[in-house]
């Protein structure tokens, strides 16, 4: 097998040669023909998370491997089989759970897999997408994507997932109350879409950029606001009509969470989304006088992804704009993300597709 491999932290992606994996057990060995680009990957790919108050996580100390094959967000066709998978057959096309942990912890055996303490994610401790092959332990890892277009159902394993999730931890709420999502990158054109989907009709949506504010609106935004500078607080409330009862941070940075958390009315929730960095200092009387929530939100579980590709199977989840690239080109499209020049998704696309 072929691997657009990071060899070396914060150099360019390079083509390698790789064992093809021989399934066992459970396992499941899928030829990949699609894999989206996720912002995740930029910090897989530099070797580090910024934690916020000077705080630096190594990925190496925590157990990443070079030469490492990124990408999660994957469709592949079923090419062999262990003797003990089951439900699972040759020339399948299926969406792939990558969210995985020990597999034996109370939280992977009541499928909150992406919960797990000890985690071994694809495309971050084990090769994922960014290949031409890809293993997979056991098939409930494995969605069926019914009709929808492969490329699209690639980013459901991270970006659908993960807004889907988020949303539903600030569920329910009434379909015109003012909602609000920062950030208008991949994350919030999938999240304007399950909104959309589940039928709210009142969001706004906070971006540095322009260009992705107006494809915000484009996508069905209620209203855009800008976030850059000083005052993105008071603009967030006079968007919304006064202060909001929930806010979901994609960004989540230093200052998209504060300008967030201070845009809350009693009672309201704080989403946290993003690993943009920093830290969020909060004035602890606040919080409880005001019965505020600030809560995380880390991708979703297996059923989630199942739920939303029924629900984007059924018709209602309108499409995020996407662009399909050659897999050859793993690392143009990798710098393009992390320049700032992508609206929607990049997916790559292999040979196989």
């Amino acid at each position: 097998m072929y691997a657009w491999a990071v060899v070396e932290n914060a150099a360019p992606l390079k083509k390698i040669e790789l064992p093809t994996p021989e399934p066992a057990g459970t396992e499941v060995l899928l030829e990949v023909t699609h894999c989206g680009v996720c912002h995740s990957d930029l910090h897989v790919w530099e070797g580090k998370y910024d934690l916020g108050g000077g705080r630096v996580l190594s990925l190496a100390d925590r157990g990443v491997k070079l030469p490492l094959a990124m990408g999660h967000e994957i469709v592949g066709r079923v090419l062999r089989c262990g003797p003990d998978a089951k439900g699972v057959a040759p020339g399948q096309q299926r969406i792939v759970y990558p969210w995985l942990g020990c597999g034996k912890c109370a939280a992977c055996t009541s499928e909150q897999d992406n919960m797990c303490a000890t985690p071994t994610s694809i495309g971050i401790f084990r090769h994922g997408g960014y290949a031409t092959h890809v293993l997979v332990p056991h098939p409930r890892f494995l969605i069926d994507p019914g009709r929808l277009d492969p490329a699209l159902a690639a980013t459901y394993a991270c970006s659908g997932i993960t807004v889907y999730s988020a949303i539903n931890k600030v569920m329910p709420m009434a379909p015109d109350e003012p909602l609000v999502l920062v950030g208008a990158g991949g994350l919030g054109l999938n999240a304007l879409a399950v909104l959309r989907a589940m039928g709210h009709k009142n969001t706004i949506v906070v971006d540095v950029n322009e260009t992705k504010r107006q494809a915000a609106r484009a996508a069905g935004a209620s209203k855009v606001v800008d976030g850059a500078g000083e005052g993105v607080t008071q603009r967030i409330i006079e968007a919304a009509g006064g202060p909001v009862g929930a806010i979901i941070d994609l960004v989540n940075g230093t200052a998209s969470a504060r300008a967030a958390f201070d845009a809350l009315r009693k009672g309201g929730k704080l989403v946290q989304v993003g690993l943009f960095g920093g830290e969020l200092r909060l004035p602890l009387p606040i919080m409880a006088m005001r019965a505020l929530t600030v809560q995380g939100s880390y991708v979703g579980t297996p059923a989630d992804l199942r739920e939303l590709v029924r629900l984007a199977d059924a018709g209602n989840l309108p499409a995020l704009p996407l662009e399909e690239v050659p897999m050859e080109d793993a690392d143009a499209a990798l710098t393009r993300l992390r320049e700032g020049r992508v609206t929607g998704r990049l997916v790559l696309r292999t040979a196989a597709a």
